[in-house]
């Protein structure tokens, strides 16, 4: 009998931005911020984690993204343990440009970063900021443009390098109602990738995901775990959020929004 008889080859887990959480509790010294917590994000999925404030849902982000560890259980990503940078583009609440560099500049180093031949950088960058809306605009200070422009060059410079996963915790929430609106339908068209985004909106959470996971108070646990079956791609947007569909969800995950927070 060969030795590959014997002996099962290692298989390297597929780089697809598949997520599972199992067993997650995290604590921050006595207080437990989150858990235990079972959830599995398969690759492409657009996940929305709603919540009342304080309920856990920015560290299961954290946790995802490897800027933290997992007080008890496990965090895989494409089967791996996490690293910070590796694979996953994250966007914040905050843009956190340079705000000495140009648009182009805070892309470019993005794209640096990522391993983008610099050959590629014009191409690669052209196509970015046009994805954002932002075409034109390469060459404006970061303090020139408005607060929603510096948060879809935040949007482009997290997909810069085509990681499989993308992070958003709460980035829409310091922007006034129209701009929300807007940058949420340019996320909402984000394909190829597995998305986990962090709100506190039940409205934000219908009209983005293509399911949605409420969180109880602190310490966090599923309290609702509800796919979304509204249509994609070439979608009027008002008309979707003026539907008797969208109504029904948004009131059903408000109503499970506001039951978590109270139990």
């Amino acid at each position: 009998m060969s030795s590959s008889d014997t002996v099962e080859a290692a298989v390297e887990p597929t780089v697809d931005g598949s997520v599972r959480i199992e067993h997650v509790t995290h604590r921050y010294g006595p207080v437990t911020a989150v858990g235990p917590v079972d959830l599995t994000v398969p690759a492409g999925e657009f996940l929305v984690l709603v919540g009342a404030s304080g309920c856990g849902k920015s560290t299961l982000l954290r946790l995802i993204a490897g800027f933290e560890q997992a007080t008890q259980g496990s965090v895989r990503v494409s089967g791996k343990a996490p690293r910070p940078g590796e694979a996953a583009g994250v966007v914040f609440q905050s843009p956190r440009l340079f705000p000495w560099r140009t648009v182009q500049g805070n892309i470019d180093l993005a794209l640096r970063y990522a391993g983008v031949e610099r050959a590629q950088w014009p191409v690669r960058r052209d196509e970015l900021l046009a994805r954002v809306g932002l075409e034109g605009t390469e060459k404006r200070r970061v303090w020139e443009i408005s607060g929603g422009q510096q948060q879809r060059v935040a949007i482009a410079r997290a997909l810069a390098a085509e990681n499989p996963l993308f992070l958003l915790d709460e980035p829409f929430a310091a922007l006034d109602a129209l701009t929300r609106e807007r940058l949420q339908e340019d996320v909402r068209q984000v394909t190829g990738r597995t998305t986990v985004f962090v709100t506190h909106s039940a409205e934000e959470a219908v009209f983005l995901g293509s399911r949605i996971v409420v969180l109880t108070k602190a310490p966090g646990t599923v309290a609702l775990d509800l796919p979304i079956d509204l249509p994609r791609g070439e979608v009027d947007a008002d008309e979707l959020r003026e539907s008797r569909e969208f109504a029904d969800l948004r009131a059903q995950v408000s109503h499970a929004v506001k039951t978590a927070a109270a139990a």
